[in-house]
């Protein structure tokens, strides 16, 4: 395999056709945090007459006490309900939009490499329609994989420094190294994975056991592209997040300004900068990590393509002959 080939193609295919940037936006939707708490009797009432506190700090939590003593369980639980069902339709709207970003990149990088003249996102996202399900269905599936198995690695080693102090950790510092390079390769196998059952139209098993083995056939040239493509993007991505940076100095001046003068003008005044040079450069970025994530999608199936010898997608042609009279 050319690898200089691979990135040359690459940057031509998204360069010519510009709507892979559309889905490489969506495909950007896939890349969370949780919080919880809990009451209880702290053995303590706030009251506005509490001599400890000022009459404004009893008065807001003791307003608080008593808003939670009006609660019901059952609105305790159905506010969580509602919260984890809110969490889940978010979660996978993010997740179909991905997908069919991942879709049409796959498809108009191979449908690019057959000689298309040109892509529209119409044609690109009705040709992704009978595969939404298998890609989903292999995301969500080892997904849940990982997260199995992080728990069975993760609460033992919890269990442990629990039970040692902390002390336990030391020795399982390889295992968490190791856990580093085989979520890299898992990375890896599903990106291969994802191009297989759409290039190759395989189903979610069939197409898991056929990424495995291109890259365990051809383990130097995927993890040399996996190197290339990691450490370039990471270093490309941080240099479109700069700006990002910038926008912080004008909101931290005002901070420092605003406690030397014991003003809040100036702090106002950082902030309202910061916040529009904010809005301002979002819409940018979003595109800018879009084209990002477009290469590198399309990177990785012109990577397949010339590792398996797949032939990209035929490009139907207009018959422009004449009958004969």
């Amino acid at each position: 395999m050319d690898i200089g080939e691979v990135l040359s193609q690459a940057w031509k295919t998204i360069w010519k056709y510009k709507v892979l940037w559309i889905f490489g936006i969506l495909a950007s939707c896939g890349q969370g945090g949780s919080s919880g708490g809990g009451g209880g009797n702290t053995g303590y009432r706030f009251s506005q007459g509490d001599p400890n506190v000022s009459p404004e700090v009893g008065s807001f939590f003791y307003g608080i006490e008593r808003f939670f003593q009006q609660i019901e369980v059952w609105q305790i639980v159905g506010f969580i309900a509602i919260l984890i069902l809110f969490f889940l339709v978010i979660w996978f709207i993010v997740l179909a939009l991905s997908t069919i970003g991942r879709l049409g990149l796959i498809q108009g990088t191979a449908k690019a490499g057959a000689g298309a003249e040109q892509l529209t996102f119409k044609e690109l996202f009705d040709d992704g329609k009978p595969f939404f399900w298998r890609i989903l269905g292999v995301n969500v599936l080892i997904g849940l994989a990982v997260f199995v198995l992080i728990l069975v690695i993760v609460l033992p080693m919890m269990g442990i420094a629990t039970l040692t102090f902390g002390i336990g950790l030391i020795c399982l510092i390889p295992i968490i190294c190791l856990l580093i390079p085989v979520g890299w390769g898992i990375n890896i196998i599903l990106e291969l994975t994802n191009i297989a059952i759409v290039l190759q139209d395989l189903d979610i098993f069939t197409g898991i056991r056929r990424g495995w083995e291109v890259f365990k056939e051809n383990l130097g040239y995927v993890l040399a592209m996996a190197l290339i493509l990691g450490i370039g993007g990471t270093i490309v991505g941080f240099v479109f997040a700069l700006p990002l940076f910038a926008i912080v100095f004008p909101a931290a001046f005002g901070a420092i300004l605003g406690g030397v003068t014991d003003s809040a003008l100036p702090l106002g005044g950082g902030l309202a900068v910061a916040g529009l040079c904010f809005v301002g450069y979002l819409p940018i970025l979003v595109v800018l990590g879009g084209i990002l994530r477009a290469y590198i999608q399309s990177a990785w199936t012109l990577t397949y393509m010339q590792l398996t010898q797949t032939p990209g997608e035929p490009v139907e042609e207009a018959d422009d002959s004449s009958p004969e009279e």
